[in-house]
Order: structure tokens, then C-alpha cells, then sequence
């Protein structure tokens, strides 16, 4: 198949990518570089069957030129990441996140149905002159979006409550995502991940907190954690993560639905952080950025991902972190 991944040299869509590849598919990674990097897919450079554009989801002309060909599958991962960030500056979030997935959305509609086509009732009257291509696409939302967590997990029909732009912005371009399954039957499905961490995940401020707390352990170097480090965090290794992401674009079951990929364990930032350090260094707490911002207590219900694809992770919380932990040193990241 031909497959289009956007963000695809960021943290998530290098592991999407790699997986595909493998699987023998040829991908198209777009990314602006604003959060991915080139190092994270050095390694395709050589596989003819990778390509790699860089560009803005929100450029026009650009986008114009990757759907020059036809895809199978878009992963449309691309996107604005970071919760604090969107306080600070919504506009940029909400424009990655929600003006950039209608984009997607219209160039797969003109793709599945070309830029004629005309809807009678609830029918599409296609131009038999236009080279029209099925295609699906797969929406990389956030757990982000959801309310705290009852004991029992979140599951997708838990209430959602946007504490932040970026949360409120992945709710608004879910919602495009589904109602182009709803009133145009273009084929998508929402994916809300847990908190994914591993290799490739960045380790300065703006990167994740395993990766970060990891790399601070190594190099010696005190441990902050915002606020009281009572909020919880159910942690999804990447390749658990990766796999759930590309399964979910093969499987028809899950068209028009939106499922959830976690582990059904959550642990405290404080115990993350006894886990990590192993007391090798000192663990402050300090004053949280933006207090508002902060979902207490993450924890997945995936019963969906299991009965409608066959997904579970097959990582254990300590087995992602020791990976991490040796990716971290052989990397120039640790000197």
C-alpha cells in the first residue's frame, strides 16, 4: 500500500513509519520539522520505499504536491504537542491541530471523490472524468481531551473536559474527523493514546517526562516535578503505541469510532520518579506552569482496542523505561 504520514519524523510517526516500512509498505513521511527531526528517520533514507517532504499541513501548495499521488491510508499525526505551549499561545496549536486536520480531510475527500463530486441527498453523483482513489484516515487525538479518571479507566464514552487550547483543539478536529465519516462516508477513526514515552522521545523541556527524568538520572541532575506529583499518568510504550496506530488503519471495524490505547495502569509522577532514579539523584517539587492546566489522575480503559482490533500492549512499565534507559545512553543525547 501507499501510505501518508504526517508528522512523521516526529516521536510517534518515526515508530508508525518504521513499522510500515517493515511491514513492506511504501510511506510518505510530511513534517515541518517545528517537533519532529531528521535524525529520527535516518535510518529509511536508504529504503526506496520512503520518501520524505518537508512541509506545513496548513500549506496550501505544498499539500497540493504530496496528493499529486494516491494514498491507501493516511496516519494523520501531525501536529501541535505540547499542553503548556497552548496556553501560552493557542492560535499556532489550534491552527496545527484543527485547521490543519480539515485540510487533510478535504484533500482525502477530493481524493475518494474528486474535487467535482456533488452529494444528492445523501448519495455522492461522482465525475466519471476524475481519478478517484479510496482512501482512509487515521486521527491521532490525546487522552488529553478526557475528564479524570474514575478507578475503574477511561473508557470512550468517559466525559471529556479540555483543561487546555490543545485539548480543546483535538476535541474540534475529532469531531471534523468524524462527521466527514458521518456526512461524507470518507472513511477515519479517532485514536486517543495514553501518554507514550520511549526512544526518540525528546529529553530537553519540551520532551516527555520518562525521557526527561530518565536523562536527568543518568547525567546526575536533580528531578522537578510540577506541583504535589499526585497526578497519575497511564504510560504507553511507543512501539505498543506504534502498533496500536497502524493496526487501527487496516482493521474496517473501527470506522466512524473513536478508541483508546493505554495499559490500565497508572502510577504517580512521584512514583515514576522513584522508578526512574532509583535514588540516584534528588527529586524536588516546584511550582506547577500552568496549575489549570493538570488532568489528576489518566488511566485507560483499551477493552475497545481489544475487542474490535486485538490490540494490548505487550510492554510492561518497567521493561519501556529500561529500553528508553538504553536508548538514552547510546545515544549523543547522554555524554
Amino acid at each position: 500500500m501507499n501510505i501518508l504520514v504526517t508528522g512523521g519524523a516526529g516521536f510517534i510517526g518515526r515508530w508508525v513509519v518504521k513499522r510500515l516500512l517493515n511491514d513492506g509498505h511504501s510511506v510518505v513521511a510530511l513534517d515541518n520539522l517545528s517537533n519532529g527531526m531528521l535524525q529520527n528517520i535516518e535510518e529509511f533514507n536508504e529504503n526506496i520505499n520512503f520518501k520524505f517532504i518537508k512541509g506545513d499541513i496548513n500549506d496550501e501548495t505544498i499539500l497540493y504536491k504530496v496528493f499529486e499521488q494516491k494514498f491507501d491510508i493516511i496516519y494523520h499525526l501531525g501536529a501541535s504537542i505540547n499542553v503548556q505551549d497552548s496556553i501560552d499561545d493557542p492560535k499556532t496549536t489550534f491552527y496545527n491541530d484543527t485547521v490543519g486536520t480539515f485540510n487533510i480531510l478535504e484533500k482525502a475527500k477530493a481524493q475518494m471523490f474528486g474535487k467535482n463530486a456533488k452529494m444528492d441527498g445523501s448519495e455522492w453523483i461522482l465525475d466519471i472524468n476524475e481519478n478517484t482513489y479510496p482512501c482512509k484516515i487515521v486521527f491521532m487525538s490525546t487522552c488529553m481531551v478526557y475528564d479524570a479518571a474514575y478507578d475503574s479507566g477511561i473508557d470512550e464514552s468517559h466525559p471529556t473536559k479540555p483543561v487546555s487550547p490543545y485539548g480543546g483543539s483535538k476535541i474540534a478536529a475529532e469531531n471534523m474527523v468524524l462527521s466527514y465519516y458521518n456526512a461524507y462516508k470518507l472513511p477515519t477513526v479517532v485514536i486517543r493514546p495514553f501518554n507514550t514515552y520511549g526512544p526518540h522521545q525528546k529529553t530537553g523541556g519540551e520532551g516527555g517526562v520518562v525521557a526527561i527524568f530518565i536523562k536527568n538520572a543518568l547525567e546526575g541532575k536533580d528531578i522537578n516535578i510540577y506541583g504535589t506529583g499526585e497526578q497519575t499518568r497511564d504510560l504507553l510504550y511507543v512501539k505498543d503505541c506504534a502498533r496500536f496506530v497502524v493496526m487501527a488503519g487496516f482493521c474496517d471495524k473501527v470506522n466512524g469510532e473513536i478508541v483508546n490505547a493505554g495499559t490500565n495502569r497508572d502510577v504517580t509522577v512521584n512514583e515514576l520518579a522513584e522508578i526512574i532514579t532509583k535514588k540516584r539523584v534528588k527529586i524536588n517539587h516546584v511550582k506547577h506552569i500552568h496549575p489549570q492546566s493538570e488532568i489528576m489522575k489518566l488511566k485507560c480503559n483499551y477493552n475497545k482496542a481489544k475487542e474490535l482490533i486485538n490490540w494490548k500492549p505487550e510492554f510492561t512499565l518497567e521493561q519501556g523505561i529500561e529500553e528508553t534507559e538504553q536508548w538514552v545512553k547510546g545515544t549523543q543525547l547522554f555524554k
